[in-house]
């Protein structure tokens, strides 16, 4: 299922510069520039409380935004940067680019892992190790998934799952060629430390005789 693509809501400004990005940010707002698409740069800002909030919610850099501008045909964009302030953390800048509903993009999707409670692994107390979550897949600007759904039903203490083994929504594919590893299921702290002991155990009985 393909994401629904939200509003972003900005404002035309007037000038460009860095006195007129100044101005802007007196004001409570954060300027930004639209670009590419085959047209004009656009000159934007955008409500400082309002970008934080979305920034804050996560994922704004890997979201397709339909960009709403008063007087100019909605269009969607991708976020490619957020500059902010090095003592304060705060933005001081975005970059958006346009797209169309058939661009090729890069982007990291986030992962859901599944079926926890019918994996023996887990029962048999041993614990989900998330490597990756989240994959970078090249997917269609038009249909980008909202995540990559991993189950882990039937898997056991010492199994692995790597990108391979995972259905990936339809149109998309993994921006890395090798097989790697999203998650697996590790052995208890107390197992696996007795396992060591007995190991070493073994080899000193070895060595004696």
């Amino acid at each position: 299922m393909a994401k629904e693509i939200p509003d972003l809501v900005a404002q035309e400004r007037a000038g460009t510069g860095k006195g007129a990005a100044r101005a802007a940010r007196r004001a409570g707002m954060v300027p930004g520039v639209v670009y590419g698409g085959d047209a004009e740069p656009l000159a934007i800002q955008i409500p400082f409380n309002e970008l934080l909030k979305k920034l804050k919610a996560g994922q704004f850099k890997s979201t397709l935004w339909n960009l709403k501008v008063e007087g100019q045909e909605d269009v969607r964009v991708i976020c490619r940067d957020v500059q902010r302030d090095v003592v304060k953390d705060l933005p001081t800048h975005l970059d958006l680019m346009r797209l169309r509903r058939t661009s090729k993009i890069n982007l990291f999707i986030p992962v859901e892992f599944v079926g926890e409670d019918a994996a023996p692994g887990i029962k048999k107390g041993g614990m989900l190790t998330v490597v990756r979550p989240e994959v970078e897949l090249n997917v269609t600007a038009g249909d980008i998934p909202e995540k990559i759904v991993v189950d882990i039903t039937g898997l056991n203490i010492g199994d692995v799952i790597t990108i391979s083994s995972v259905e990936l929504p339809k149109g998309s594919k993994p921006t890395i060629d090798r097989d790697f590893v999203i998650a697996n299921i590790a052995a208890p702290a107390g197992l696996a430390s007795s396992d060591d002991e007995e190991g070493e155990e073994g080899e000193a009985e070895a060595a004696e005789a």
